[in-house]
């Protein structure tokens, strides 16, 4: 059974285990960098599961081979967004397009207030949901601060 300890976002790989730490971070680098994916690192203050447009930490990384490189992206964007959300996503481009084969987080706000779910009632005995990102009831930029 899994189950989420401590309710944190749970979005993308390894989303139920404990927070990667460096030296797995590096690991998974290093096997898309085999497989010829490109690299990018995004972040966010608002981790709603329909925000797919996150922003970029700088270009996505087509060119580049050294892991080590990458990590030190990784911490330039920690050190820069310290209370943002950040996900490393490694893009496959054999099929001709750039698409997302890994995706994961490699950091999360210290206190994560989770969502809330809506509950409507319309026309025809019919219940409508809503899901709820409690961090939007701050203002972008004091989500997390």
């Amino acid at each position: 059974m899994m189950t989420n300890s401590g309710n944190r976002i749970t979005q993308g790989q390894f989303s139920f285990l404990p927070p990667l730490m460096d030296k797995q971070i590096l690991a998974q680098i290093k096997y898309s960098l085999n497989k010829n994916w490109a690299i990018g690192i995004e972040y966010t203050d608002d981790p709603h599961p329909r925000n797919t447009y996150w922003e970029m930490f700088g270009n996505p990384m087509f060119d580049l081979k050294d892991p080590a490189g990458i990590l030190i992206e990784i911490n330039n964007c920690r050190k820069t967004f310290p209370n943002h959300y950040i996900r490393v996503t490694a893009f496959n481009a054999d099929r001709g397009i750039e698409s997302p084969s890994m995706s994961y987080i490699v950091n999360r706000p210290e206190d994560e207030p989770g969502f809330g779910l809506s509950r409507q009632e319309i026309s025809g005995r019919n219940i409508r949901y809503t899901v709820h990102s409690y961090a939007t009831d701050k203002p972008e930029g004091e989500r997390y601060a």
